[in-house]
């Protein structure tokens, strides 16, 4: 009996020392659901206490939504949000004062935020709202109005987590943002599973998933609707100090975007490298496929392979003109933007270009109002692409006027008028095609002009 009693005591002990499994509803700390009242005080109590008791579930109850303000995650916090909860984002923009770019406070404030925490989650199946229109000015035919902002924006981001080691997104619904949605800033060991991220594609700016100076990042099984970009790496200048973005993996994702469904830029002032997209679906985008960079970064060892692109014309609010492939490198334009202080390194007035290199295209198959667009600063500024078994069906479906690329922001002109090429290699080196294929279907041959490769 002796030898036994031990081990069952200090299987008890350890039990009642450790909180992992502990709940902490929010209603049980004052949050009041279905009512238009602010439950922001009483959502960060319940974070507070389950963070400084050493971690475990923040509960949002099932069938419930609650309006909050901004409120801050924690270390060893799973935020839980039951079925048919909901936190939806108070629409008083006064309450947007912490900007989600530093002392850039010209892109945006944060709603659900952390910084320098460690083991932090969202799951369960209900939604965050981001109560995007709410924040947006009158609508028009292809976009929201902008508000008028001088230095100061305070559209709220969905969620940022700065410099956060072991991030886990599942399950969950995400909609509705009024800026970016997701967007993590050097970030360590991430996992974003199986969530559904449905902004309203008239937004503009409203980005997916934004990966910044983040590693060891692993994206699947997720259903993404943006007006701006679905998923985004970039090395942003406002958070250098976190150093390259790289060791990136996005599989078995569905997508659309009304700007670029997967990018890769145009924020680039460090390194972006060792990055696989595989298996995904691009759906009724602008843009497929795109690098954009347009700063001092590099992008290099990138493969996207098993895609199919579907591509169409939009107006000239949003980037791009149907390219189903865009791979590029040009000094960034020179602007008189909110945050254009912010675009060249300090001190700078005009910015250079980064190296793109080592880029895979396997297996893609495309249907879209254009070409794929290929070209550099100079021949060596973007070398070594791959194109292997890419097929591109060029089909004519929307009355937008074709016959031009988008290479915007470029510094110079930002559009580039030309028959429709199947593939346009402007400037480029060492481009290699094998299996390759265009077709026109439904495609006016007159503005066809074939392969278009640099003169000798």
């Amino acid at each position: 009996m002796k030898s036994l009693y031990l081990p069952l005591l200090f299987l008890l002990g350890a039990c009642a020392g450790h909180n992992s499994n502990h709940v902490y509803d929010i209603t049980d700390f004052g949050a009041k659901p279905g009512q238009p009242i602010d439950n922001a005080v009483a959502i960060q109590k319940a974070i507070d206490k389950c963070s400084e008791a050493g971690g475990g579930t923040v509960l949002v109850p099932a069938g419930d939504w609650f309006m909050t303000g901004p409120f801050q995650l924690k270390s060893y916090v799973n935020l839980h949000l039951e079925p048919n909860s909901q936190l939806i984002a108070n629409p008083d923009e006064t309450l947007y004062t912490e900007s989600a770019f530093g002392d850039n406070r010209g892109e945006g404030m944060m709603w659900i935020s952390a910084k320098d925490v460690k083991n932090v989650s969202i799951t369960g199946t209900g939604t965050l709202d981001g109560n995007g229109v709410a924040f947006m000015g009158a609508e028009l035919d292809d976009s929201y109005e902008l508000k008028p902002v001088t230095d100061f924006d305070p559209r709220p981001h969905v969620l940022t987590i700065i410099n956060g080691e072991k991030i886990n997104l599942s399950d969950v619904t995400i909609r509705n943002s009024a800026y970016w949605t997701v967007h993590l800033v050097g970030c360590y060991d991430v996992a974003i599973s199986d969530i559904s991220l449905l902004n309203n594609l008239k937004i503009r700016n409203g980005d997916g998933i934004d990966i910044d100076h983040s590693k060891k990042v692993r994206i699947t099984n997720c259903f993404i609707e943006s007006g701006d970009d679905c998923i985004c790496l970039k090395n942003r200048r406002e958070y250098e100090q976190y150093g390259s973005c790289h060791d990136v993996t996005v599989s078995n994702c569905i997508m659309t975007s009304r700007s670029c469904a997967v990018k890769i830029g145009s924020e680039n002032m460090d390194s972006i490298y060792h990055v696989v997209f595989d298996n995904c679906i691009i759906r009724d985008s602008n843009r497929g496929i795109g690098i954009q960079n347009r700063d001092e970064g590099t992008v290099t060892d990138v493969t996207f392979s098993n895609m199919h692109v579907d591509c169409h014309l939009f107006s000239d609010v949003w980037w791009g003109k149907s390219e189903p492939i865009y791979v590029t490198s040009y000094p960034r334009a020179v602007g008189n933007h909110k945050d254009a202080g912010w675009r060249f390194p300090k001190g700078a007035t005009k910015g250079a270009c980064g190296e793109v290199s080592r880029i895979r295209f396997n297996n893609i198959y495309a249907t879209s109002e254009n070409g794929v667009f290929v070209g550099g600063d100079t021949p060596d500024k973007v070398n070594h692409i791959t194109f292997n078994n890419v097929n591109i069906d060029l089909v004519k479906t929307t009355e937008y006027p074709g016959m031009v690329y988008d290479l915007r922001p470029r510094d110079g002109e930002g559009f580039l008028n030309t028959p429709t090429f199947g593939f346009y290699i402007a400037d480029a080196s060492d481009i290699d095609f094998q299996n390759c294929s265009v077709n026109l279907i439904s495609f006016p041959k007159q503005n066809y002009g074939g392969l278009k490769t640099p003169s000798k």
